[in-house]
Order: structure tokens, then C-alpha cells, then sequence
């Protein structure tokens, strides 16, 4: 495991205390360890730390699964989550406020409020903004996925979609995920799930990144997946598309991989040398929604050796961003496990963010900090 730090009142503490605080004990003591006192708010700001060029950023909380959750939105509602986000980012990302279902629920209506308070937000805070995403075969409404629509209305739909919210973000939104999610993990096109690619395989996504630079010129244009930090059939499919794009002149910028990760499977090691393979095509990088799950009981508790995994998946998959000089951004895919995702999708599994539901620190939060930092700090 790497070396941690944690930070409470000053003091630095030891992995095993760190561990200890997060409810856990040291892999070498069998035993729980009460927690007599809650784990310290971050001493630390996240942004302050990396390399220049890198930006530290975070999902934000709103729409999709918040909006079925019992509790009021997250963004809006919560001032102690929003003072972390300020606090501890340089970027933020719209967890659900850009995606189509939230943004777009009738063909006539945009419903812009959610995004435009992050995008205030951000800039009251001196933060970039990410917008994600454009092209998805997810989280659609019903009224795009079941119309129906010519092919010469459906190019139209998308092209007038990404103009006008592209468009009214110019210049206040540095990356934009274009087209997320394409490729299967066997690397075959979705044409089956995403309406957009079923009619015109991969051409759309040429158009998008061409639509979207038309909108905002000197926006960043991004495709995006999960399952591809490592060499492999599906990675490989986005290095071929790549390719082609960039040789068809695409406006192609970066190529950012989720990082959605579970301390059940092996780390990708060769997550540097996948990036590279990319940056050596002339595209910038991003890890663009890292967390790192782990099996819990049913309070949600996790056992000390699924800790220490946890902690080490951090440190390693932002080592490898801080290694690769064109990795421009990190951006967890939340902050906080009281507004995090995973539970509702991954039965048995949650304790996936770098805080815990009292907005306190995790060792893996320290992990996070000690690699952004950099190897000789």
C-alpha cells in the first residue's frame, strides 16, 4: 500500500490510524476499532496541490438519481456540500443537469436553471466547467427515444441540440464530453442503445465534434468511455476512431477515461501507457469520473483490507494522470458518499468517494492528495 497521510487538527496521522478513523482497523488487527470521535473536515484544498496544467475537479449532485432519492437537491439545498466543492475544486462537471432527460424533457423545452447554477456557480469560485454530455445512448427522453423521426430530422435534432446548448455556454465551458459511451466493452458500436449511432454509425460523431466546434471554437472536444483504461478491445476501438477522425480533421481534442473502479477487479496497471497511446496521437488526456467502490455490509461498511485496496486504486489512477504531462484534468465522480451513485447501481457495493457521509475525510481522500502532490513531495 502507499504511503498515507491524514491530517486531523493539525497532527499527521499513520495509514493505521487514518484507517482507524474511517471505522476500520489495520490489516493486521482483526478486531473493529470504535470510532470515539468523527474524522476530520480536509486541512488540505485538493486544487492547491498538483502540477500546473492539471485541474482537480468533481461531479456535481443534481437531477437523475437525486431527483428519486427522498432528499432535497443536493446542489441547491446543502450548503456544506457546496463549500467543499468550492473549497476543495478547480473544475466541476454537471453529475445529470446536461444530459438529455434532464435538460431537454419536451422537443420544444430546454430547461436550463440546474446548469446555468453550476456554471454561476464555478465562476464565482474561479472554477472550469465540463459539460457532459452531448452524444449518449443514455439517460434520453422518451419523446427522442420512441418518436419517430426521418434520418434528415434526426441529424437535425442533434445538430440544433448541441448548437444551442454549446452555444449558450460559449466560452464558459473549457471541455465538453461529445460523445460518451459508444463503444461496448467488446469494442462493436452501441447502434442497438444509442438512437444517433443506430442511424448513422460513427459519421454522428464526427458531426457532433464538428457542430460543437462551430458552437464554441475554442471549446475542448472530448470522447469519453468507462472500461477503457487498459489496452484492450474496447480501448483500442477508440484509438482506431480516433485515428480516423483526426485524419478526416475532426475537431478531436482529448479522449478522457471514466475511472469508475471497484476494488473487487485488478487495477488497470497500464492505465499510464494507455493514456500515452492517445497523447501520442496529439490528444490531451483527462480522467473525467474516478471513484472506487467496494463491498459493504448492509450499514455500509466496508472491511479494513477493501480500505487499504481502496486507498491504494486512488493513489495509483491519480499517479498516472499526474505522470502524463498532457493529463489536463482528474475529476471525481462525486465528493461525498452521502450524495454518491454507486449504491443505487452496484447491489453491495458503495463507500466509494474520498469523504464520507458527514462530509469528514478517508484515507482515501488523503491518497488522492499525497499523488497530486507528485512523486518527489
Amino acid at each position: 500500500m502507499r504511503a498515507t497521510r491524514l491530517v486531523r487538527n493539525g497532527a499527521v496521522l499513520s495509514a493505521a490510524a487514518a484507517l482507524a478513523l474511517a471505522g476500520c482497523t489495520s490489516a493486521g488487527d482483526p478486531s473493529p476499532t470504535p470510532t470515539p470521535t468523527p474524522a476530520a473536515a480536509p486541512d488540505v484544498a485538493l486544487r492547491d496541490l498538483p502540477r500546473a496544467g492539471l485541474a482537480v475537479g468533481v461531479a456535481v449532485a443534481g437531477g437523475g438519481h437525486h431527483a428519486a432519492a427522498g432528499y432535497p437537491d443536493p446542489f441547491g439545498e446543502d450548503d456544506a456540500y457546496r463549500d467543499v466543492i468550492a473549497e476543495q475544486f478547480s473544475s466541476v462537471t454537471h453529475e445529470n443537469q446536461l444530459k438529455w432527460e434532464f435538460l431537454r424533457p419536451t422537443r420544444e423545452e430546454f430547461r436550463f436553471e440546474g446548469a446555468d447554477a453550476v456554471i454561476d456557480f464555478a465562476e464565482e469560485n474561479g472554477q472550469q466547467v465540463r459539460g457532459h454530455t452531448l452524444l449518449w445512448h443514455s439517460q434520453n427522453p422518451r419523446w427522442l427515444t420512441s418518436g419517430t423521426f426521418t434520418d434528415e430530422e434526426m441529424r437535425a435534432l442533434l445538430q440544433e441540440h448541441i448548437a444551442t446548448v454549446v452555444g449558450r455556454y460559449k466560452g464558459r465551458i473549457v471541455h465538453w464530453d461529445v460523445a460518451n459511451e459508444i463503444f461496448d466493452d467488446s469494442g462493436v458500436l452501441r447502434t442497438e442503445e444509442n438512437p444517433f449511432l443506430a442511424r448513422f454509425g460513427t459519421a454522428i460523431v464526427a458531426d457532433a465534434l464538428r457542430w460543437a466546434h462551430e458552437a464554441d471554437p475554442d471549446a475542448v472536444l472530448y470522447l469519453n468511455d468507462f472500461n477503457v483504461e487498459s489496452v484492450g478491445p474496447k480501448s483500442d476501438a477508440y484509438l482506431a476512431l480516433a485515428t480516423e477522425l483526426l485524419a478526416a480533421g475532426a475537431p478531436l481534442h482529448g479522449f478522457g477515461v471514466q475511472g469508475h473502479l471497484s476494488t473487487q477487479y485488478p487495477f488497470p496497471g497500464d492505465l499510464e501507457t494507455n493514456l500515452r497511446r492517445f497523447t501520442d496521437l496529439g490528444l490531451e488526456v483527462a480522467i473525467t469520473e474516478l471513484d472506487v467502490r467496494v463491498p459493504v455490509d448492509g450499514a455500509g461498511r466496508a472491511e479494513p483490507d477493501d480500505v487499504e485496496k481502496q486507498v491504494e486504486y486512488y493513489g495509483r489512477a491519480v499517479d498516472a494522470c499526474v505522470a502524463v504531462e498532457r493529463c489536463t484534468s482528474l475529476t471525481l465522480w462525486g465528493v461525498t458518499d452521502r450524495y454518491s451513485w454507486v449504491p443505487g447501481f452496484f447491489a453491495g457495493e458503495g463507500s466509494a468517494m474520498v469523504l464520507d457521509e458527514d462530509l469528514a475525510v478517508k484515507p482515501a481522500f488523503t491518497a488522492v492528495a499525497d499523488a497530486l502532490r507528485g512523486p518527489d513531495a
